[in-house]
Parts: C-alpha cells; structure tokens; sequence
C-alpha cells in the first residue's frame, strides 16, 4: 500500500515537473507582467492624485488673488498651472478666471490669451466650448467679426449648440447679414427648453428683426413631427 502511494506521489510528482517546465516560464512572465501593471497602474493613480493636489493648491492661489483684485499674482498662478500642470481641469478653470477678471478690469485685450489658451489645450470639451463663446464675445465687442466667427466655427458640444448660435446670431447682425442672423437665432431657439431665461432672450431677438417666435416653435415641432411619421 506505502509502495502504491509512492508510486502515485512519484507519479502526480512527474506530471507535475512535466508542467511547470513545459509552461513555468510562460507563467511566471504572465505574474511579472501583472504583477509590473498593478504597480505602474497603483504609481500613475498615485501620480494623478498628487497632480490634482498641486493643481488645486495653484487654483486656490487664483481665487485668492482674483478676490485681493490682484491680476498679476492671477496670471503668475495661471502661468505655473500651464507650465506644469495643463492638463488638469485647475488650468483650464484659471484661465476662464484670469480672463473673466481682465474684462472686467477693462483690459479686454488681454482677457484674449487666457482664453485662446483654454479653447485650444483644454482637456474638457465644456470648458473649452465656455473659452470659445468668451473669447468671440471679446473679438465681437472688438469688431473683430471674421475671427469671432472662427471660434464659433465646427462642432460643439450638444449643450452648446444653442449658445454657439445665438452669439453667431449676434455677429451676423452686427455685419447687417439679417438673414444668416435670422437662420442662427432660429437654430438656437430650437435647442433651448420652453420656460429657459436664455430662449426668451433669443426669442426678443427674433421679435426684433420681425420673425414671429412663436411660428418658429410652430414650424420646428411640425418639422420635428414630420420626421417621426417617415
């Protein structure tokens, strides 16, 4: 029976030799590998969280100086948070800030870099959208009308859309193109909610140049129920 057994263990014992020389490489390269992942992936959390932390610290620097008035120490803080941090949602944020307090203090002009900065780097397609309406205001109030209408060119977000067309709306009447002001304040009209400040804004608007908002909602919801029936 012990001689049996010591068979059977000898045996269970060679099978098993057979595997790992067969397979150990292989497998002790899979554990590296995964095992040399969960570090790399535990180290880049570590990384982003510190990141963020530093950011933040920076952003803060901002908000203090933005309340103390004091716009240079804003674009120092701004400065360090693009130099090494421009990726983070803080830069972006810093500079929508630095540029909001430049307008204010009438310094318009210099609102335009911050904001050009935001639109182009910005990882947050929102903030992004937000630089582009703010700085084709500032070309707009600058009769830059060509290069307002740049920033508000391409796709937006879903959430924008409406506000991308109402401010082209506003450059196309400023170059008497009442028409193509028109088309633009029926777009955006169409893709803001009934009760919403803004549409009510954009419908005035509309009032204005003799377009009846209300034979616009009409035609959109005919249009709209037009669709369905295809």
């Amino acid at each position: 029976m012990a001689n049996h057994l010591d068979l059977e263990e000898q045996e269970q014992l060679d099978q098993l030799k057979h595997f790992w020389n067969t397979w150990g490489t292989l497998i002790s390269s899979v554990l590296i590998l995964v095992a040399g992942s969960l570090v790399a992936w535990n180290g880049y959390q570590y990384w982003q969280s510190r990141q963020a932390g530093q950011a933040a610290a920076l952003y803060d620097a901002v908000e203090v100086a933005a309340r103390s008035g004091d716009p240079v120490r804003m674009s120092q803080a701004f400065a360090d948070l693009k130099a090494k941090y421009a990726s983070t949602t803080q830069a972006s944020q810093a500079g929508l800030a630095l540029a909001k307090t430049m307008v204010e203090a009438g310094d318009a002009d210099s609102a335009k870099e911050p904001l050009a900065w935001v639109a182009a780097q910005s990882g947050d397609d929102g903030l992004k959208a937000l630089a582009k309406v703010r700085l084709a205001s500032v070309l707009m109030d600058q009769k830059n009308y060509d290069d307002a209408l740049k920033e508000l060119s391409g796709s937006a977000p879903v959430e924008f859309e409406a506000v991308f067309a109402d401010r082209k709306g506003d450059i196309y009447l400023l170059l008497d193109k009442r028409a193509d002001a028109i088309a633009e304040y029926t777009k955006a009209l169409k893709g803001l909610e009934e009760g919403v400040e803004y549409r009510r804004l954009v419908e005035v608007k509309l009032g204005a140049l003799g377009v009846s908002p209300q034979g616009t909602a009409v035609a959109a919801a005919g249009s709209a129920e037009g669709v369905k029936q295809r």
